[in-house]
């Protein structure tokens, strides 16, 4: 069975960090472009960042540009989002999502406050 489970998410400060990890099962990760998406309260789904299936390659929405950072680990089978320096608007369920199959986990919650 194919499986995509996010854990890493909670409640943090604006400025603090949090990590958020993806962890696949029953497919050959290492074939998988991966990515991070986000829906915030009211929001659409929207998409945060990507990772080639060799990690050699990455793209950010710009609004989160040089505070998050993805990764991935393919003896793992886990791809990572680092979030740095949090903002309020960061709050959202984020979720990963496979690709070309368009697999996707079930979330998790980050949210932003003081």
């Amino acid at each position: 069975q194919v499986q995509l489970v996010e854990s890493g998410g909670g409640w943090v400060q604006p400025g603090g960090s949090l990590r958020l990890s993806c962890a696949a099962s029953g497919l050959t990760f290492r074939r998988y472009i991966m990515s991070w998406y986000r829906q915030g309260p009211g929001k659409e789904r929207e998409l945060v960042a990507t990772i080639t299936n060799t990690g050699d390659t990455s793209y950010y929405v710009d609004s989160v540009k040089g505070r998050f950072t993805i990764s991935r680990d393919n003896a793992m089978s886990t791809v990572y989002l680092q979030m740095n320096n949090l903002k309020p608007e960061d709050t959202a369920i984020y979720y990963c999502n496979a690709r070309p199959n368009d697999l996707w986990g079930q979330g998790t919650q980050v949210t932003v406050s003081s």
